[in-house]
Protein backbone atom coordinates (compact mmCIF):
# COMPACT_ATOMS: atom_id res chain seq x y z
CA UNK A 1 0.00 0.00 0.00
CA UNK A 2 2.86 2.62 0.92
CA UNK A 3 4.91 1.72 -2.09
CA UNK A 4 1.32 2.47 -4.22
CA UNK A 5 0.64 5.53 -2.57
CA UNK A 6 4.42 6.54 -3.48
CA UNK A 7 4.15 5.96 -6.92
CA UNK A 8 1.16 7.57 -6.98
CA UNK A 9 2.42 11.04 -5.54
CA UNK A 10 5.45 10.78 -7.21
CA UNK A 11 3.39 10.39 -10.75
CA UNK A 12 1.11 13.36 -9.82
CA UNK A 13 2.58 16.65 -9.93
CA UNK A 14 0.39 18.57 -8.02
CA UNK A 15 0.42 15.85 -5.23
CA UNK A 16 4.07 15.40 -5.12
CA UNK A 17 4.78 19.19 -5.54
CA UNK A 18 2.76 19.59 -2.62
CA UNK A 19 4.16 16.64 -0.18
CA UNK A 20 7.58 18.12 -1.72
CA UNK A 21 7.01 21.54 -0.14
CA UNK A 22 5.92 20.31 3.17
CA UNK A 23 9.03 18.03 3.45
CA UNK A 24 11.24 21.22 2.53
CA UNK A 25 9.44 22.77 5.46
CA UNK A 26 10.32 19.39 7.79
CA UNK A 27 14.13 19.23 6.52
CA UNK A 28 14.15 22.94 7.03
CA UNK A 29 12.99 22.93 10.89
CA UNK A 30 10.27 25.77 9.17
CA UNK A 31 9.07 25.35 12.63
CA UNK A 32 12.42 26.59 14.52
CA UNK A 33 12.64 29.47 12.35
CA UNK A 34 9.20 30.48 12.16
CA UNK A 35 9.16 30.73 15.65
CA UNK A 36 11.99 33.38 15.71
CA UNK A 37 10.58 35.56 13.64
CA UNK A 38 7.21 35.45 15.52
CA UNK A 39 9.46 36.23 18.50
CA UNK A 40 11.16 39.27 17.27
CA UNK A 41 7.63 40.31 16.11
CA UNK A 42 5.94 40.05 19.15
CA UNK A 43 9.07 41.89 20.76
CA UNK A 44 8.45 45.00 18.53
CA UNK A 45 4.45 45.59 17.88
CA UNK A 46 3.99 46.93 21.43
CA UNK A 47 6.67 49.19 21.07
CA UNK A 48 5.29 50.20 17.74
CA UNK A 49 2.20 50.96 19.00
CA UNK A 50 3.21 53.05 21.77
CA UNK A 51 5.32 54.95 19.20
CA UNK A 52 2.85 55.35 16.96
CA UNK A 53 0.08 56.71 19.73
CA UNK A 54 2.81 59.47 20.44
CA UNK A 55 3.45 60.02 17.19
CA UNK A 56 -0.40 60.35 16.71
CA UNK A 57 -1.31 62.50 19.50
CA UNK A 58 1.50 65.14 18.52
CA UNK A 59 0.62 65.08 14.77
CA UNK A 60 -2.97 65.11 15.07
CA UNK A 61 -3.35 67.17 18.01
CA UNK A 62 -6.26 68.58 18.08
CA UNK A 63 -7.92 66.32 15.74
CA UNK A 64 -8.91 63.08 17.81
CA UNK A 65 -11.09 61.33 15.16
CA UNK A 66 -8.57 61.22 12.34
CA UNK A 67 -6.44 60.03 15.47
CA UNK A 68 -8.52 57.24 16.47
CA UNK A 69 -9.79 56.29 12.80
CA UNK A 70 -5.90 55.68 11.78
CA UNK A 71 -5.29 54.05 14.79
CA UNK A 72 -7.87 51.85 14.45
CA UNK A 73 -6.85 51.11 10.86
CA UNK A 74 -3.28 50.27 11.49
CA UNK A 75 -4.31 48.16 14.17
CA UNK A 76 -6.74 46.02 12.62
CA UNK A 77 -3.79 44.59 10.27
CA UNK A 78 -3.52 42.69 13.60
CA UNK A 79 -7.22 41.91 14.62
CA UNK A 80 -6.47 39.54 17.12
CA UNK A 81 -5.44 42.90 19.19
CA UNK A 82 -7.77 45.37 17.19
CA UNK A 83 -10.36 46.38 20.36
CA UNK A 84 -8.62 45.39 22.69
CA UNK A 85 -5.54 48.29 22.10
CA UNK A 86 -7.94 50.36 20.10
CA UNK A 87 -7.95 53.35 22.25
CA UNK A 88 -5.43 55.97 21.69
CA UNK A 89 -4.98 56.93 25.50
CA UNK A 90 -4.10 52.84 26.50
CA UNK A 91 -0.36 53.42 24.88
CA UNK A 92 0.61 57.34 24.96
CA UNK A 93 2.99 59.09 26.97
CA UNK A 94 5.68 62.05 26.12
CA UNK A 95 9.97 61.75 25.84
CA UNK A 96 10.00 58.36 27.53
CA UNK A 97 7.19 57.23 25.41
CA UNK A 98 9.36 57.89 22.42
CA UNK A 99 12.49 56.65 23.83
CA UNK A 100 10.81 53.71 25.18
CA UNK A 101 9.46 52.86 21.61
CA UNK A 102 12.23 53.92 19.16
CA UNK A 103 14.49 51.35 21.31
CA UNK A 104 11.99 48.32 21.44
CA UNK A 105 11.02 49.29 17.22
CA UNK A 106 14.63 49.03 16.75
CA UNK A 107 15.31 45.99 18.46
CA UNK A 108 12.14 43.96 17.90
CA UNK A 109 12.38 45.28 13.62
CA UNK A 110 16.14 44.44 12.62
CA UNK A 111 15.92 41.18 14.78
CA UNK A 112 12.65 40.50 12.40
CA UNK A 113 14.99 41.30 9.91
CA UNK A 114 17.62 39.68 10.69
CA UNK A 115 15.35 36.37 11.41
CA UNK A 116 13.68 36.54 8.42
CA UNK A 117 17.38 36.70 6.68
CA UNK A 118 18.59 33.55 8.27
CA UNK A 119 15.24 31.95 7.36
CA UNK A 120 14.99 33.06 3.65
CA UNK A 121 19.22 32.12 3.45
CA UNK A 122 18.50 28.68 4.65
CA UNK A 123 15.47 27.47 2.47
CA UNK A 124 17.63 28.89 -0.43
CA UNK A 125 20.46 26.93 0.84
CA UNK A 126 22.86 29.50 1.16
CA UNK A 127 26.17 28.59 1.76
CA UNK A 128 27.23 30.30 5.37
CA UNK A 129 30.30 32.05 3.80
CA UNK A 130 28.14 34.27 1.39
CA UNK A 131 25.54 35.18 4.12
CA UNK A 132 25.70 38.60 5.23
CA UNK A 133 27.80 39.26 8.59
CA UNK A 134 26.30 40.89 11.79
CA UNK A 135 26.66 44.14 10.82
CA UNK A 136 25.36 43.83 6.92
CA UNK A 137 22.85 41.55 8.04
CA UNK A 138 21.42 44.33 10.15
CA UNK A 139 21.82 47.53 8.06
CA UNK A 140 20.15 45.66 5.22
CA UNK A 141 17.27 44.84 7.91
CA UNK A 142 17.25 48.83 8.27
CA UNK A 143 16.63 49.40 5.28
CA UNK A 144 13.87 46.99 4.85
CA UNK A 145 11.95 48.11 7.51
CA UNK A 146 12.12 51.62 5.66
CA UNK A 147 10.49 49.78 2.61
CA UNK A 148 8.39 47.95 3.80
CA UNK A 149 7.07 50.38 6.59
CA UNK A 150 6.25 52.47 3.17
CA UNK A 151 4.07 49.60 1.83
CA UNK A 152 2.61 49.41 4.90
CA UNK A 153 1.50 53.10 5.14
CA UNK A 154 -0.01 52.37 1.81
CA UNK A 155 -2.30 49.46 2.68
CA UNK A 156 -3.11 51.02 5.66
CA UNK A 157 -4.03 54.31 3.88
CA UNK A 158 -5.98 51.51 1.21
CA UNK A 159 -7.64 49.76 4.06
CA UNK A 160 -9.38 53.26 5.78
CA UNK A 161 -10.48 54.16 2.62
CA UNK A 162 -12.45 50.68 2.56
CA UNK A 163 -14.03 50.84 6.12
CA UNK A 164 -14.74 54.99 5.96
CA UNK A 165 -16.14 55.28 2.55
CA UNK A 166 -19.82 53.49 2.03
CA UNK A 167 -20.13 55.24 -1.53
CA UNK A 168 -17.67 52.68 -2.82
CA UNK A 169 -20.25 50.25 -2.90
CA UNK A 170 -19.33 46.45 -2.62
CA UNK A 171 -17.89 46.33 -5.66
CA UNK A 172 -15.86 49.16 -4.65
CA UNK A 173 -15.00 47.40 -1.22
CA UNK A 174 -14.14 44.84 -3.21
CA UNK A 175 -11.64 46.40 -5.32
CA UNK A 176 -9.65 47.99 -2.17
CA UNK A 177 -9.36 43.89 -1.20
CA UNK A 178 -8.25 42.94 -4.15
CA UNK A 179 -6.03 46.16 -4.44
CA UNK A 180 -4.43 45.39 -0.83
CA UNK A 181 -3.74 41.71 -1.89
CA UNK A 182 -1.66 43.37 -4.64
CA UNK A 183 0.06 45.88 -2.38
CA UNK A 184 0.89 42.90 0.03
CA UNK A 185 1.82 40.85 -2.62
CA UNK A 186 4.28 43.51 -3.76
CA UNK A 187 5.60 43.67 0.19
CA UNK A 188 6.45 40.17 0.60
CA UNK A 189 7.89 39.96 -3.08
CA UNK A 190 10.10 42.30 -2.04
CA UNK A 191 10.87 40.79 1.39
CA UNK A 192 11.67 37.74 -0.59
CA UNK A 193 14.11 38.99 -2.74
CA UNK A 194 15.44 41.83 0.16
CA UNK A 195 16.35 39.21 2.62
CA UNK A 196 17.52 36.17 0.33
CA UNK A 197 21.72 36.55 -0.46
CA UNK A 198 21.10 34.67 -3.52
CA UNK A 199 20.25 37.04 -6.63
CA UNK A 200 16.37 35.88 -7.67
CA UNK A 201 14.21 37.24 -10.36
CA UNK A 202 10.74 38.48 -9.66
CA UNK A 203 9.22 35.73 -11.46
CA UNK A 204 10.97 33.00 -9.84
CA UNK A 205 9.72 34.56 -6.61
CA UNK A 206 6.09 36.06 -7.73
CA UNK A 207 4.12 32.46 -6.99
CA UNK A 208 4.80 32.27 -3.60
CA UNK A 209 4.41 36.10 -2.81
CA UNK A 210 0.65 35.79 -4.40
CA UNK A 211 0.19 32.82 -2.12
CA UNK A 212 1.18 34.36 1.23
CA UNK A 213 -0.71 37.54 0.29
CA UNK A 214 -3.57 35.68 -0.30
CA UNK A 215 -3.24 34.02 3.05
CA UNK A 216 -2.43 37.25 4.88
CA UNK A 217 -6.08 38.87 3.38
CA UNK A 218 -7.61 35.51 5.32
CA UNK A 219 -5.88 35.62 8.22
CA UNK A 220 -7.07 39.00 8.97
CA UNK A 221 -10.93 37.83 8.31
CA UNK A 222 -11.04 34.80 10.30
CA UNK A 223 -9.14 36.58 12.72
CA UNK A 224 -11.59 39.38 12.99
CA UNK A 225 -14.13 36.45 13.52
CA UNK A 226 -11.77 35.10 16.36
CA UNK A 227 -11.65 38.63 18.13
CA UNK A 228 -15.71 38.80 17.80
CA UNK A 229 -16.81 35.45 18.93
CA UNK A 230 -13.82 34.65 21.76
CA UNK A 231 -12.11 37.68 22.71
CA UNK A 232 -14.69 39.98 23.24
CA UNK A 233 -17.17 37.53 25.19
CA UNK A 234 -14.58 36.86 27.72
CA UNK A 235 -14.14 37.55 31.31
CA UNK A 236 -11.28 40.47 31.89
CA UNK A 237 -8.94 38.47 32.88
CA UNK A 238 -9.75 35.71 30.27
CA UNK A 239 -9.76 38.32 27.74
CA UNK A 240 -6.07 39.33 28.17
CA UNK A 241 -4.55 35.99 28.31
CA UNK A 242 -6.52 35.53 25.24
CA UNK A 243 -5.30 38.85 23.75
CA UNK A 244 -1.93 37.68 24.33
CA UNK A 245 -1.39 33.98 22.85
CA UNK A 246 -3.92 34.53 19.97
CA UNK A 247 -1.39 37.78 18.94
CA UNK A 248 1.35 34.98 19.55
CA UNK A 249 -0.94 33.11 17.77
CA UNK A 250 -1.32 35.00 14.63
CA UNK A 251 2.09 36.27 14.27
CA UNK A 252 3.07 32.42 14.13
CA UNK A 253 1.19 31.64 11.56
CA UNK A 254 2.37 34.40 9.35
CA UNK A 255 5.80 33.72 10.06
CA UNK A 256 5.01 29.86 9.22
CA UNK A 257 3.00 31.24 5.83
CA UNK A 258 6.06 33.56 4.96
CA UNK A 259 8.61 30.15 5.11
CA UNK A 260 5.87 27.86 3.85
CA UNK A 261 5.87 30.40 0.98
CA UNK A 262 9.14 31.02 0.27
CA UNK A 263 9.61 27.31 0.58
CA UNK A 264 6.71 27.25 -2.54
CA UNK A 265 9.79 29.12 -4.60
CA UNK A 266 12.32 26.98 -4.00
CA UNK A 267 10.73 23.53 -4.77
CA UNK A 268 9.59 25.58 -7.85
CA UNK A 269 12.73 26.75 -8.76
CA UNK A 270 15.26 24.10 -7.80
CA UNK A 271 12.73 21.50 -9.11
CA UNK A 272 12.92 19.80 -5.36
CA UNK A 273 10.06 17.10 -6.55
CA UNK A 274 8.75 14.41 -6.15
CA UNK A 275 10.39 13.25 -3.23
CA UNK A 276 9.82 9.45 -1.37
CA UNK A 277 7.01 9.66 0.39
CA UNK A 278 8.58 7.72 3.17
CA UNK A 279 12.07 10.01 2.74
CA UNK A 280 11.71 12.06 6.21
CA UNK A 281 10.36 9.04 8.40
CA UNK A 282 13.59 5.98 7.53
CA UNK A 283 16.54 5.69 5.99
CA UNK A 284 14.83 2.35 4.29
CA UNK A 285 13.71 4.36 1.04
CA UNK A 286 15.20 4.88 -2.14
CA UNK A 287 15.97 8.10 -2.96
CA UNK A 288 14.29 10.22 -6.16
CA UNK A 289 16.30 12.73 -7.44
CA UNK A 290 14.72 15.42 -6.09
CA UNK A 291 15.69 13.82 -2.80
CA UNK A 292 19.03 13.83 -3.40
CA UNK A 293 19.75 17.30 -5.23
CA UNK A 294 17.69 18.45 -1.96
CA UNK A 295 20.17 16.68 1.02
CA UNK A 296 23.22 17.39 -0.97
CA UNK A 297 21.98 21.37 -1.16
CA UNK A 298 21.50 21.25 2.63
CA UNK A 299 24.91 19.73 3.56
CA UNK A 300 26.69 22.40 0.93
CA UNK A 301 24.73 25.07 2.56
CA UNK A 302 26.75 24.10 6.23
CA UNK A 303 30.36 25.81 3.96
CA UNK A 304 31.53 27.77 6.80
CA UNK A 305 34.60 29.14 4.53
CA UNK A 306 34.99 30.02 0.51
CA UNK A 307 37.88 27.37 0.38
CA UNK A 308 36.53 24.97 2.33
CA UNK A 309 35.12 22.22 0.20
CA UNK A 310 31.87 19.85 1.14
CA UNK A 311 31.41 16.78 -1.39
CA UNK A 312 28.02 14.24 -0.95
CA UNK A 313 28.04 10.80 -1.52
CA UNK A 314 25.82 7.92 -0.88
CA UNK A 315 26.26 4.29 0.14
CA UNK A 316 24.55 3.04 -2.96
CA UNK A 317 26.74 5.30 -5.27
CA UNK A 318 30.01 3.76 -3.54
CA UNK A 319 28.18 0.56 -3.68
CA UNK A 320 26.90 0.49 -7.24
CA UNK A 321 30.92 1.84 -8.37
CA UNK A 322 32.28 -1.54 -6.76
Amino acid sequence: MVQWLDGLQQRSRAAGFVIAVVYKYIDDQGGYLAALITYYAFVSLFPLLLLLTTTLGVVLAGHPDLQQQVLETAVSQFPVIGQQLGQPQQLSGGTVAVVVGIAGALYGGLGVGVAVQNAMDTVWAVPKHRRPDPIRGRVRSLALLLVLGSAAIATTALAAIGRSAEFLGSWGKAGCVVAAVVINAAICLIAFRVTTTRKLTVRQLLPGAAVAAAVWQLLQWFGAAYVTRTVTTASAINAVFAVVLGLLAFLFLISVTLVMCAQINVVRVERLYPRALLTVFTDDVELTPADRRTYARKARAEQAKGFETIRVSYEEDADEGR
